[in-house]
């Protein structure tokens, strides 16, 4: 699940990369040592034009990142929602099944 997780947010700097011409791997390996140089503190994207890691505040560049983490939040709930529903769905339909064998007696 984290894994998956994990993947899902890295579309977005693949597609940044992709469209913008550079070799993909390349840029999310450059992303993520940038990340981890910077002790998972500062915000790392990529430069579209050079492919690049920036810190975004230095290029002046600000994102609403309490609606970015509150998006993130909403989505992982309601994920877990979503699977809590199946199971309850799941166990109303095993509930109404007559056991096998129990109708034999007659």
């Amino acid at each position: 699940g984290v894994e998956a997780y994990a993947e899902a947010l890295l579309v977005i700097p693949k597609t940044l990369a992709e469209n913008s011409g550079f070799d993909v791997q390349d840029c999310i390996l450059k992303l993520t040592d940038a990340r981890e140089d910077s002790e998972g503190t500062l915000a790392v994207g990529l430069d579209c034009q050079s492919g690049e890691p920036i810190i975004p505040a230095d290029e002046g560049i600000w994102d609403n990142v309490r609606v970015k983490r509150q998006c993130l939040h909403l989505s992982t709930v309601l994920a877990s929602q979503l699977l809590l529903v199946d199971e309850v769905m799941r166990a109303g339909k095993q509930m109404g099944k007559v056991p096998e064998g129990a109708g034999d007696d007659m």
